[in-house]
C-alpha cells in the first residue's frame, strides 16, 4: 500500500515561504491557513500533488456543487463532476465574498511587511533577542526565572531550524513552577497574549517536560484538561508557555514582556550577607523578610527591616484585615477572578498610621491614583471621617465562609477600586476578633465534628 504525507504548514507560511519547487520531495498534502498570515480572510487551503489525488476522488459521499445529475425517486443514481478535482471536492456554497478578499489581502500584506523573507528574518531576529533576554534573567540568589525548552539541533541563529517560537515555564526563586494560568491571568492586564498549555502537541509537551505516559494518564485522572488552571501535578507543569512572534510584533514588544516578568515574577531582593553569630548545632535558617497582604488577593507590602511588628493570635498584624466586596453580591472578589487585583497595591504608613492604596494601571483622570484609609477600626478624629465611615455588613461570602465585614460607605472609595476593576466593589474590613480570621485549618479544627453533634 502506498503511504502519503501531509505537512501542517499553518504555522510556517505565517513567517516563512513555502517552498515546493521540487515535486519529487514535496509532501503529498499540505495544509495551511490564510486567516494566520494575513488576519482575514478566514479561509483555509489544501494544496496537493496532482498525482496524489487518488485518495480524495474515491469519496463514498457527495454534497451539493460535486455531482453533475442525482435521481433520488426510484432509484439511487448520480454522476459526479469530473472536469476537475476542485469541483470534485467543493460541496455546498463557496466563500465568495471571502476569496474574492484574498486578492486584496495578498496585496496590502505585500506592501506593509515585503516578502515572507523579509518576514522571516525580522521574527528571527526578534525571537533570538527574547530567549537571550530571557536566559539572562535571574533571582537575586542566582537562580534562573525562566527554563526555556529547544530542540538541541535547532538555533535562533538560523532561521532554518528554529521558527520564532519561544517556549517555557517560570520558578519561583526557591524553584517552585508557577503556574501559567496565573501567569496569563498577570499577562492579560499588562495587555499580553499568549498561549498557555498542551498547546494541541502532547507529544512535543511530554518530551520538553519529561512527562512519562504513567505521569500524563496520573494527571488526567486528577481532572488536568486542555484549558482548566489543574497545571502543575506532580510538582511538574503539565503544559507550558508559548510566545509566538509575527509580522506585526516589534522589539517594544519583546520590552514589554521581560519587563512584565521582571515585575511580578523576578525575586529581586538579595539575602543578607552578614554572618549571623549562632550556636554551632542551631540550625542555619532564619527569616530574612517578611510580607503582609493587607488587602486580600491584592499585592504585597514588605515589612521594613528593624521595623517591630505584631504577630497576634490570628497571624501577622493587617494581614489580609481587608478585602474587596462585590457592591451586588456582597461576596469577597478574588483575583482569580479579577486579575487586575495584582495592579493594586497597598502600603502601610506606620507615621500617618494610614493604609496608602495605589493602582498600577490606567484610571480615569477623575479618579486619583492613590487613596488613604486610616489604620484604626474607629474613622472618628481623622479628617473627613465621614468620608471613612463604615456600616456592618449582614453577612459576606469570603472564601466559602459567611462572615459579617464592616463596609466602607465612602463615596470616593467605592469609586476607586470600580474603576480599578471595572466592576461594581467597595472596601470592606474584617470585624475585630481571632474567630473570624483564623486560617482555614484552624476553622476546620474549630468546627464540631458532625457525629458528636447532638
Amino acid at each position: 500500500h502506498r503511504i502519503y504525507s501531509l505537512l501542517d504548514a499553518a504555522a510556517l507560511v505565517s513567517t516563512s515561504a513555502l517552498d515546493l519547487s521540487d515535486p519529487l520531495h514535496a509532501p503529498d498534502f499540505t495544509v495551511l491557513s490564510l486567516y494566520k498570515i494575513f488576519g482575514f480572510p478566514d479561509l483555509g487551503a489544501l494544496i496537493i500533488r496532482k498525482d496524489s489525488s487518488t485518495p480524495l476522488r474515491c469519496r463514498r459521499y457527495f454534497g451539493g456543487g460535486t455531482v453533475e445529475m442525482v435521481t433520488c425517486m426510484d432509484a439511487s443514481w448520480h454522476v459526479k463532476k469530473q472536469n476537475s478535482l476542485h469541483e470534485q471536492l467543493e460541496d455546498g456554497t463557496l466563500p465568495i465574498h471571502s476569496i474574492i478578499a484574498l486578492d486584496s489581502a495578498f496585496d496590502v500584506h505585500a506592501k506593509l511587511f515585503g516578502s515572507l523573507n523579509q518576514i522571516s528574518a525580522h521574527t528571527s531576529f526578534l525571537a533570538s533577542r527574547l530567549h537571550r533576554d530571557l536566559s539572562c534573567l535571574h533571582h537575586a540568589n542566582g537562580t534562573s526565572v525562566c527554563t526555556l525548552y529547544t530542540d538541541p539541533q535547532s538555533s535562533y541563529d538560523r532561521p532554518r531550524t528554529q521558527g520564532p517560537i519561544v517556549a517555557l515555564n517560570l520558578r519561583s526563586s526557591n524553584g517552585e513552577w508557577i503556574s501559567n494560568a496565573e501567569v496569563e491571568k498577570l499577562a492579560a492586564i499588562r495587555n499580553i497574549q499568549f498561549r498557555t498549555g498542551g498547546l494541541c502537541n502532547p507529544g512535543g509537551v511530554a518530551a520538553s517536560l519529561d512527562l512519562a505516559p504513567w505521569e500524563m494518564k496520573r494527571n488526567f485522572s486528577a481532572g488536568q484538561r486542555c484549558g482548566n488552571e489543574n497545571d502543575i501535578l506532580g510538582r511538574k507543569p503539565t503544559g507550558v508557555i508559548r510566545l509566538s512572534l509575527g509580522a506585526t510584533n516589534n522589539i517594544e514588544d519583546i520590552t514589554a514582556f521581560v519587563q512584565f516578568v521582571e515585575e511580578f515574577f523576578l525575586d529581586h531582593h538579595c539575602l543578607s550577607n552578614h554572618p549571623v553569630s549562632v550556636p554551632a548545632l542551631a540550625p542555619s535558617f532564619y527569616v530574612d523578610t517578611l510580607t503582609i497582604y493587607p488587602i486580600k488577593s491584592c499585592g504585597g507590602w514588605q515589612l521594613p527591616p528593624h521595623l517591630a511588628w505584631d504577630i497576634n493570635q490570628e497571624g501577622l498584624a493587617l494581614d489580609r484585615e481587608w478585602c474587596l466586596i462585590h457592591q451586588g453580591t456582597r461576596a469577597a472578589l478574588s483575583q482569580k477572578r479579577m486579575p487586575r487585583m495584582a495592579l493594586i497595591r497597598p502600603s502601610v504608613d506606620v507615621a500617618a498610621a494610614v493604609l496608602r492604596v495605589r493602582y498600577d494601571g490606567l484610571l480615569p483622570s477623575s479618579v486619583p491614583t492613590e487613596i488613604t484609609v486610616p489604620l484604626s477600626a474607629n474613622p472618628l478624629g481623622f479628617k473627613n471621617p465621614s468620608d471613612q465611615c463604615i456600616e456592618a455588613c449582614s453577612s459576606s461570602n469570603v472564601c466559602g465562609d459567611v462572615i459579617a465585614p464592616h463596609i466602607y460607605t465612602s463615596p470616593h472609595i467605592a469609586a476607586f477600586f470600580t474603576a480599578a476593576l471595572s466592576t461594581p466593589c467597595t472596601l470592606a474590613r474584617f470585624p475585630p476578633g481571632p474567630s473570624n480570621r483564623h486560617s482555614k485549618l484552624q476553622l476546620q479544627l474549630q468546627r464540631p465534628d458532625p457525629k458528636t453533634r447532638s
